[in-house]
């Protein structure tokens, strides 16, 4: 049987972009496991995890996760990584679609994997979405974003 840090790498390898196999990585999961990806307030389930992993790699083909640190404890394994890439395709947000720019990202990301009996029961990726976004050019709007508090501050 496979370590649970084994389990994990397996996991990252079939996310690769030259690879990217989402059945494969759907299979790692139990049958109820979940992928949250925090900062965006996004949990993927079931046949919904393969689809979140092809979604990403539309944005960025060569998508790669650069693996720096993995530390198993117990059924717990955390990983400290860099999430690489080519913006090559359309990246969804709240508001509409950036398209692609060209722009490499490299965004430090840590996860979390919890595993039960060598599945994957949870994954929490917290990856730094403000750098993400800065280094596709889409910088917060602080301007508007402090005119709006002044105007529910005051009533208005």
């Amino acid at each position: 049987m496979k370590s649970n840090a084994e389990i994990v790498r397996e996991a990252y390898r079939l996310a690769e972009g030259n690879i990217l196999d989402g059945q494969g990585f759907r299979t790692l999961f139990t049958e109820d496991g979940t992928f949250n990806d925090l900062p965006n307030s996004l949990t993927f389930r079931g046949d919904q995890i393969p689809q979140a992993l092809a979604g990403l790699a539309s944005a960025f083909p060569d998508i790669h996760r650069e693996l720096l640190e993995v530390h198993a404890i117990g059924d717990v394994v955390a990983v400290e990584l860099r999430i690489q890439g080519t913006h090559l395709g359309g990246f969804p947000t709240p508001i509409g679609e950036i398209p692609p720019t060209g722009n490499r990202i490299d965004v430090p990301t840590a996860d979390l994997w919890y595993l039960r009996e060598g599945k994957i029961e949870t994954f929490n990726c917290y990856n730094a979405a403000n750098v993400w976004l800065a280094q596709l050019g889409a910088d917060p709007d602080f301007e508007s974003a402090i005119e709006a508090a002044k105007t529910a501050a005051t009533g208005g």
